[in-house]
């Protein structure tokens, strides 16, 4: 027992805490929104920008990989005048290796929250708009702490409204990950356990 704790404490002093920072930003552009009442999905859009992932920098490029989604239902409202969606559904990143982003998987997760809005614009075209929260772990099996995400994407239908499809104009994502102080206060505490269970386990 005392060895599987005093294992789990250097597991987690060992992480590479250099490789998370605070917040993970993507960006993504172009692509089509589709669904009805029965919910929203994403396909199509290509991944422009990476920020902070694993402790990196900024990365560019004209195509880095793909980001997609699938909603809940609506649970107010409509796919027409806006409304709130169910939590669930999946939201995904994937990279294409480019420029030094990962191949594979680099966050995958759910809606716990979202809202579809449709604002009509001085000219009297229709823009439509998702803001959610997600949750979910990242492609090193990492979960963000908290694992939030607010994503806008803004869908121009002209004067018309939302009628089953419509092309994307952008989205940004933000996911924050587990701070480097609360990864090494797990390793303390779980030594501090071994410790503890090793002078009884003297005692007896």
């Amino acid at each position: 027992m005392v060895k599987k704790v005093l294992l789990l404490a250097v597991l987690a002093l060992a992480l590479p805490l250099a490789a998370f920072a605070n917040n993970v930003g993507f960006t993504n552009v172009g692509g089509t929104v589709s669904g009805d009442d029965s919910g929203l999905s994403l396909s199509g859009s290509t991944l422009m920008l990476v920020h902070g992932l694993y402790g990196g920098g900024v990365i560019n490029g004209s195509n880095l990989g793909s980001v997609s989604f699938t909603t809940g239902a609506f649970v107010t409202g409509n796919a027409q005048i806006g409304g709130t969606l169910a939590p669930g559904g999946s939201f995904t990143i994937v990279g294409n290796g480019s420029n030094g982003v990962p191949s594979g998987t680099i966050f995958s997760g759910t809606f716990t929250s979202a809202t579809w809005e449709m604002i009509t614009l001085a000219n009297g075209n229709h823009q439509y708009d998702l803001v959610a929260a997600i949750s979910g772990n990242f492609g090193n099996g990492a979960a963000g702490q908290g694992g939030t995400s607010q994503i806008t994407f803004a869908v121009d239908t002209h004067k018309g409204y939302f009628n089953g499809a419509a092309s994307l104009d952008s989205g940004d994502t933000a996911v924050s990950v587990p701070e480097p102080g609360t990864l090494s206060l797990l390793g303390t505490g779980l030594i501090g356990l071994a410790g503890v269970l090793r002078r009884k386990l003297n005692l007896v």
